[in-house]
């Protein structure tokens, strides 16, 4: 799998925004400019690191702006938005990523359509970038009249994420320390590399005056809609003294085996919200292979992804598990997981439901080999 890292670059002043707070850390729809980029990046099942660059003097708020995301640790930027980009290519050299996106933290629309695009592209190119067909006519103009009719004809209007092969846009931008370069596609096309033009997005504008963020916050006033995933696990049985189901630790004669605590039905209503905001599934966020992840609590699972929807502005509505074993048996101890769900979910207890049913001896399950899960996630999103 291509490992893909993000570098967003929040380090701005936003001296053309004016006002005391920079342009990145205003209010839009309940959560700031920059966490609506952070989020849009950290629900994407094909990006594994990200990271932004900010100012040393807004940790504060940054700090605010990313809670509950997983995120790297921010990096402080230089004095140019060059300078900031090339501390924080140099800042993820440690993890060795594939390729690398680089994002204004100022476009909070980016959407996930745009994201692939780029990283689809980058599989035949060392760079590539989103961009729009110029439409309109162009002038040139000197002292208030006009000069000259530009040619619109294969003229684009550049947005970002600009992708690229990381070691390639890292020593590029190591050779051009001290040049003024507009984006980082100049800076690779002047090391002699090719950019690829991908299509990207009207709504993915740069918040760059009080009417741009009038018109994002314009966009997110709609009603929003709902969306609907599932999940399903399995985990067999192995020596043991009980069950872990849905963060409740059931009396059994045996365990279920798994890499973490193989709560079944938390790892099957985890998968079913990530599916509802197109996360990817629970091995993208916490892979097996990773020793980090052995043994550990499944609420910690649970929790990232609440956290992912909190990040988008969503929340959850409703959920509804279904665990299937012939034993334990479960009916004792629902209203001890709906309410321990109910805390997790940040949610009303009657917004949880956790149902148990058999297979009539049937099955795996019927032989009593393991437990099985099924799970239904309702969210809303703006």
């Amino acid at each position: 799998m291509v490992k893909c890292a993000v570098l967003v670059v929040a380090a701005g002043r936003g001296r053309r925004f004016g006002g005391d707070i920079p342009k990145q850390y205003l209010d839009l729809g309940g959560r700031t400019v920059l966490r609506h980029s952070l989020a849009a990046f950290a629900v994407h099942p094909r990006i594994h690191w990200i990271r932004a660059v900010i100012h040393p003097d807004d940790r504060e708020m940054y700090d605010a702006s990313a809670m509950g995301l997983h995120v790297l640790e921010p990096v402080h930027g230089g004095e140019t938005r060059q300078d900031s980009v090339r501390f924080g290519l140099e800042s993820l050299a440690q993890y060795n990523p594939d390729i690398v996106l680089i994002h204004d933290g100022a476009r909070p629309m980016i959407d996930a359509g745009t994201i692939s695009r780029v990283i689809n592209a980058l599989e035949t190119h060392p760079g590539a970038i989103p961009a729009l067909p110029v439409a309109d006519t162009l002038k040139r103009g000197q002292e208030g009249v006009i000069t000259q009719t530009v040619d619109r004809a294969n003229l684009w209007r550049a947005q970002t994420p600009q992708g690229f092969d990381f070691q390639k846009i890292l020593s590029s931008h190591m050779q051009s320390a001290g040049r003024e370069l507009t984006d980082d596609a100049a800076v690779l096309e002047q090391a002699g590399g090719t950019v690829a033009l991908v299509l990207g997005a009207e709504e993915n504008l740069k918040i760059t005056t009080l009417a741009d963020l009038a018109r994002v916050t314009a966009k997110l006033g709609g009603t929003g809609e709902f969306r609907t995933g599932n999940g399903f696990d399995v985990h067999a049985f192995e020596p043991g003294d009980g069950v872990w189901l849905c963060g409740v630790k059931v009396p059994h004669d045996r365990g279920l085996k798994g890499h973490s605590d193989a709560d079944v039905a938390m790892h099957a209503l985890t998968d079913a919200i990530l599916g509802a905001i197109s996360a990817g599934d629970i091995g993208h966020h916490f892979p097996p292979s990773d020793p980090q992840w052995k043994g550990c609590e499944s609420h910690v699972f649970l929790s990232h992804a609440v956290n992912l929807v909190q990040g988008l502005g969503g929340r959850i509505t409703h959920v509804d598990i279904t665990i299937i074993c012939e034993r334990p048996k479960v009916g004792p101890y629902r209203p001890h997981m709906q309410s321990r769900l109910s805390e997790l979910l940040q949610v009303n207890e009657s917004r949880v439901s956790v149902k148990a049913t058999t297979t009539e001896g049937l099955g795996f399950t019927g032989r009593q080999e393991g437990i099985a899960a099924h799970a239904t996630a309702t969210i809303w999103l703006p």
